[in-house]
């Protein structure tokens, strides 16, 4: 299945799954099981330093989304300015957590800014050009986060090798931005 308006298909992103876990296989246990698809879970792990909040979830397991989880994962990422909440593209939910897979990290991502309202969106880009007036976060489909274990170019690197969407790299401000959209990456 192929999203026509990203190019982000289904596959790129299981791809992506397959490929971290065959990789990682002398650092988890029972990886074979889990490259075959047996017991296959996907977990997300952020902390918000705005509301103080942590979320560590399982949303998937052996091919199926948790309604409840990705619930929370919709809280979690709501624009904290005003509570408003939205839906988050699972597409980015699932990149995420594929670049973690690949850093082979458990540390939880700081989340900066998942879904945003028009009125923050707004603010933000009166205050810095390098806030798109048609961002994707106003649809829920791209978030800003950081590791302090790993840098910008880390992550930026094993966000790219997903595949699977926008990657921007924002090293002055130590984050990346990654989206569901249109494979593409910019800055430095």
């Amino acid at each position: 299945m192929t999203d026509m308006s990203t190019g982000v298909t289904r596959r790129a992103l299981l791809g992506a799954f397959a490929a971290t876990a065959v990789s990682a296989a002398p650092f988890f246990p029972g990886v074979t099981a889990y490259a075959r698809g047996s017991g296959d879970i996907r977990r997300l792990r952020m902390h918000s330093g705005r509301t103080g909040e942590s979320i560590d979830i399982i949303y998937w397991i052996d091919g199926k989304y948790i309604p409840e989880a990705l619930r929370e994962i919709n809280h979690f990422s709501r624009d904290w300015r005003n509570n408003e909440v939205h839906q988050i593209d699972t597409r980015t939910i699932d990149i995420m957590a594929a670049t973690a897979q690949i850093l082979r990290v458990n540390e939880p991502y700081m989340l900066l800014s998942g879904f945003r309202s028009q009125a923050t969106n707004r603010m933000l880009r009166a205050r810095s050009r390098n806030v798109a007036q048609n961002s994707l976060h106003l649809t829920g489909r791209a978030a800003d986060v950081r590791l302090r274990s790993r840098s910008v170019s880390e992550m930026a690197r094993a966000a790219a090798a997903c595949g699977a969407g926008g990657v921007g790299r924002y090293s002055r401000s130590d984050f990346v931005h990654v989206d569901c959209g249109p494979v593409r990456t910019w800055g430095s």
